[in-house]
């Protein structure tokens, strides 16, 4: 096994022989140098795994050596050394993106866990990941096997999000395939649970405190606009829970999180159906019949989503509210910044309605295009790809201009994702719908053991085109595909990322309360 090799420069090299010694007892490498010249020149004909580099040298200071290693290489960690506490100079260090920084006179063990910190760091990360999810493993089986309410469910997708983004930080490969198992036994218990439970929640949704899609804006999201403080309530379409905490990891130094809770969507998990019954305040079939000039059938070639704006102004009226409001659907960089020059415009608003289809448009994208499919192979590189989304968004620019003003602002979505994986086939006629995770038509030919359905979609409060029509929904990680060209298509949408069904990613979605710094 190579040796880890490190360069330190200090004007004053010979008094760091005891810390010399202290290193290569304890097996590691060390090159010395007194000047920036040699040290550039030891950078140009070497490989080093970490550079100590002192800041106050004759001739080239270690700030001007820094940048000229920076020319040679990126990537090497270098830790400045200085006797100088001033500000000035840390932040300009700091600005060079040094990987740690140190004040004379340091002692041999304080570089050594500099050393480990920087370049120890996955592997002891590692180490520690796997032994605490080790811990927690046997508690998570536990809850899966107890899981008996709405609550647990939530504890428990909470439980499963934060140690999916821990062990990414982790090498080790086993304990990831380990954690995929484990959200899979958990996505099919979820799965019998909603099965049984999902139309009695539709029928006690006014009685026992459950937010569905239906009762979000009255019970959390209304409840937040106070008084001469102007709410922004900015929907991410298609946001899971996992890819909000990346979002909001973004936005610490310009917002507290006030409130951060999971509501579930409704069935089925689609913009069509979830985010016309948010805007609405109604489940589907009721709005099919009390203003069917909003709605339009899965059969039907027009856009689904074209009448939230019309369906919010008729929830006002209906509940008798006087909001001074505006809606605006973002779905490119040139709608957000015209968007963005709203800004005085929205702040005399009681409430600001901003629906942004980024995510939506990935996951569609990352279907149909393979160089998308390609930079989110997988989930950390889909949240990565959501992420960098995020910094660079002019959502992110109105956020920083927001948090200067007294505003409050509400995160949420109206369904999640997930990647499918496993396809079942079904057959249908030319109106069924298309969504692959859930179908609905008249001539529907399935494994009922396969999907959950619902033969009456009355009491789902779903709408029918025909007096036999039925809906199927695909669980876990399954996907509809029909018979004709079975094996194409099945190929063709594995691994892709799909919505409308039911698992703990689409149904458990985020809502989380912000105020300004």
């Amino acid at each position: 096994m190579r040796k880890i090799k490190i360069l330190w420069t200090d004007d004053e090299v010979e008094v760091l022989k005891p810390h010399i010694f202290f290193l290569e007892e304890k097996g590691y490498e060390i090159d010395t140098c007194s000047n920036g010249n040699d040290t550039v020149d030891l950078v140009r004909q070497n490989t080093y795994d970490l550079i100590f580099l002192d800041e106050n040298m004759p001739g080239l200071s270690g700030i001007e050596t820094l940048r000229l290693i920076r020319e040679i290489r990126t990537d090497i960690p270098v830790v400045m050394i200085t006797k100088s506490e001033e500000e000035e100079l840390m932040e300009a260090a700091i600005g060079s993106e040094i990987a740690d920084y140190l004040i004379k006179p340091v002692k041999p063990k304080q570089i050594l866990l500099a050393i480990k910190k920087i370049l120890d760091q996955k592997r002891l990360v590692t180490e520690k990941t796997t032994t605490d999810y080790r811990l927690e493993f046997s508690r998570i089986g536990n809850l899966i096997g107890s899981a008996a309410s709405r609550n647990d469910w939530i504890e428990l997708y909470r439980k499963l999000t934060f140690w999916e983004s821990e062990l990414e930080k982790s090498s080790d490969q086993g304990m990831s395939e380990i954690f995929k198992m484990q959200e899979n036994e958990a996505n099919n218990s979820f799965a019998k649970f909603v099965t049984k439970n999902y139309l009695s929640w539709l029928d006690q949704r006014d009685t026992d405190g459950l937010v569905l899609s239906p009762s979000l804006l009255s019970k959390k999201v209304f409840p937040q606009i106070i008084n001469n403080r102007p709410l922004f309530f900015i929907l991410i379409d298609n946001m899971r829970f996992d890819q909000w905490k990346i979002i909001s990891a973004e936005l610490g130094g310009l917002f507290r999180i006030v409130e951060e809770e999971i509501y579930f969507s409704i069935l089925p998990t689609a913009t069509q159906y979830s985010r016309n019954a948010i805007f609405a305040g109604l489940m589907p079939s009721q709005i099919a019949d009390a203003m069917p000039q909003f709605w339009i059938n899965d059969d039907e070639d027009e856009g689904k989503n074209n009448f939230e704006e019309e369906l919010f102004r008729n929830l006002l009226t209906r509940k008798g509210l006087k909001y001074k409001w505006s809606y605006n659907k973002i779905s490119s960089g040139t709608e957000g910044k015209k968007v963005n020059e709203k800004v005085r415009q929205f702040l005399e608003n009681d409430i600001n309605i901003l629906v942004y289809n980024f995510v939506d448009m990935l996951s569609h994208a990352r279907t149909e295009i393979g160089l998308i499919r390609d930079l989110a192979e997988d989930e950390p590189a889909y949240r990565s790809l959501i992420r960098s989304w995020f910094i660079h968004s002019s959502l992110f620019e109105l956020l920083k201009v927001l948090s200067s003003h007294r505003v409050r602002i509400v995160f949420s979505t109206d369904h999640g994702t997930i990647r499918v994986q496993n396809p079942v086939k079904v057959v249908g006629d030319k109106k069924t719908s298309s969504n692959l995770r859930y179908k609905t038509g008249r001539n529907l030919d399935y494994n009922p053991d396969e999907v959950f359905e619902i033969k009456n979609p009355e009491k789902a409060f779903l709408p029918k085109t025909n007096i036999t029509s039925r809906y199927i929904f695909a669980r876990n990680k399954d996907f509809l595909v029909y018979q004709n060209n079975y094996n194409y298509y099945a190929g063709y949408y594995n691994n892709t990322f799909q919505h409308g069904g039911i698992s703990l990613q689409e149904m458990l979605l985020p809502f989380a309360v912000l105020d300004p710094m």
